[in-house]
């Protein structure tokens, strides 16, 4: 079966990357797609695990010429998904998992429409000015914004396929997990389902003559 795409998006704070660096861990169809990104790296950040780390130049050079799935501009910063990034996930059978902004998932739903889209929902208000405030590197005025912006990011949930509720880690993760096999069994994602289809109505056909062979043969004995 081949892969399909995933994409995670949340309000800054809202848990979507750390769920998808856990379902990354707990399953091996999945793998993460690494975004792009134009913003400095920050202390314990690699190039190529956490993002790819361009030079504006470098990034708007790889978006001229059509290279991202995705992009989405944060806090002055550029942010992008390489279409050849999930291409080469999914063409290996595994799925691929975007985390990523509001605005890039929707870009991804016009230009993938088959893909899964999951809003990731802190549990209430004051648990993301919490998380938002323990981050060492985000002074207030920051936070503020990011509240504000979480404010009107909130209202995208109603486009996304899904919703999860990230009360507690575990909870949410499982969350995901069963969306994602709900996913995986829908009809349309099954390559060889007409094949296999035909083939099981052929064999009951078969099934269906031998027993009707069988009761001829028993009425004539008789």
């Amino acid at each position: 079966m081949t892969g399909f795409l995933i994409v995670l998006s949340s309000p800054s704070g809202g848990g979507k990357t750390t769920i998808a660096r856990r379902l990354i861990e707990r399953r091996s169809d999945m793998a993460f797609s690494v975004s792009a990104t134009t913003r400095p790296m920050r202390p314990g950040e690699r190039d190529g695990v956490d993002y790819y780390f361009l030079t504006r130049e470098e990034f708007e050079r790889r978006r001229d010429v059509g290279e991202f799935l995705e992009m989405a501009s944060y806090e002055g910063n550029l942010y992008g998904t390489l279409m050849s990034e999930v291409r080469d996930i999914m063409d290996a059978g595994r799925h691929a998992v975007l985390d990523i902004e509001i605005e890039g998932g929707r870009q991804v739903r016009q230009r993938k429409p088959d893909a899964v889209l999951i809003f990731i929902l802190p549990p209430s208000a004051a648990v993301l000015t919490e998380r938002l405030r323990a981050r060492d590197t985000d002074d207030q005025q920051v936070v503020m914004g990011r509240l504000s912006t979480a404010a009107k990011e909130i209202e995208a949930a109603r486009e996304y396929d899904y919703v999860v509720l990230n009360d507690t880690l575990e909870h949410a993760v499982a969350q995901v997990e069963a969306i994602v096999e709900a996913e995986r069994r829908r009809v349309g994602r099954h390559a060889g389902l007409s094949e296999m289809i035909e083939a099981f109505r052929r064999d009951l056909t078969a099934e269906v003559a031998s027993l009707r062979e069988h009761v001829a043969h028993k009425e004539h004995s008789e």
